[in-house]
């Protein structure tokens, strides 16, 4: 099992013929995801990496039964192309692009809403899910791990490789990397409910950073509804105070999302927090093997 991305996905790829767009449709397809098109308006009717090219996401849900789309479109263009994905009611839209203005992400969130909320929005600014051995749908490396039944939700890119590197040989029923900028689609809250209702998902890991309070409205939540072990690490506990690390979300003020505020909420309501990732690892390591 897995969550929102399974062997049976179809992918389109918005700006399949840029160069990351070409690049990383490349990978998706040599690890088996079913990549079954491409957008752009300019090239409609033509084919690229043997994929038919269409004018619009309609177009291509339409000739394909596409069910997901990856973006990978330049920043300025990013939020007309989302918004034509939630147009065409795409269940699943996972945007890789860094650098999107703050004030679009939260206009597409809000059009997303405005539409009933039909279009899951992963992203902006993350490396998008990973399902090992089912498919993939992003820039997640296919090969650093295998699957199994951890559940992983993170917020950093890099950080996601390396959990899911170190805990290959348990391996990963889904892997989600929601992104670190201020204003995201799905959130960690979202991520732990879908884990928490997959039958093949017996464990979580969930990554977080300084900065903002989604740890912390996670801990609420973990507290009331998630049933299942769940292992966590904070990065950015030696961040100072009023600088921005890394991710534009990641900005503490006073107290106010520091890692060991994070740190603690999490740990009151039973969750194990690493102060590495490789310690966080091996806390998760003890949890399956105890299974």
């Amino acid at each position: 099992m897995a969550i929102w991305l399974t062997e049976n996905s179809k992918i389109i790829v918005q700006g399949m013929t840029g160069g990351e767009g070409t690049k990383h449709t490349r990978r998706m397809l040599a690890s088996g995801a079913k990549v079954v098109g491409g957008v752009n308006a300019r090239k409609a009717g033509t084919t690229h990496e043997g994929l038919p090219v269409f004018g619009t996401v309609a177009e291509a849900m339409e000739a394909t039964g596409a069910d997901v789309s990856v973006v990978f479109v330049p920043p300025k263009f990013t939020k007309d192309a989302v918004k034509e994905a939630i147009d065409a009611e795409i269940p699943l839209c996972v945007v890789i692009t860094e650098g999107v203005p703050v004030h679009d992400s939260t206009e597409f969130w809000a059009y997303a809403v405005e539409k009933g909320n039909k279009t899951r929005i992963i992203g902006p600014n993350c490396p998008g899910i990973a399902s090992p051995g089912a498919s993939n749908a992003g820039i997640i490396p296919a090969d650093i791990t295998t699957a199994g039944r951890i559940g992983l939700v993170s917020k950093s890119g890099t950080l996601t490789y390396q959990l899911m590197y170190e805990l290959r040989d348990f391996g990963f029923s889904t892997a989600v990397g929601i992104g670190g900028d201020p204003v995201i689609g799905t959130t960690h809250i979202d991520a732990l409910q879908a884990f928490q209702e997959d039958p093949g998902t017996d464990a979580i890991v969930m990554i977080g950073e300084i900065g903002g309070d989604a740890e912390e409205r996670a801990a609420a939540y973990i507290e009331q509804h998630v049933t299942k072990p769940v292992v966590a690490y904070v990065a950015g506990f030696t961040a100072p105070e009023g600088k921005t690390m890394g991710h534009a979300g990641a900005i503490v003020s006073g107290s106010a999302g520091t890692a060991q505020a994070k740190k603690e909420a999490l740990e009151k309501v039973g969750v194990r927090v690493g102060k590495t990732p490789s310690e966080t690892a091996r806390l998760m390591r003890e949890i399956m093997q105890a299974r």
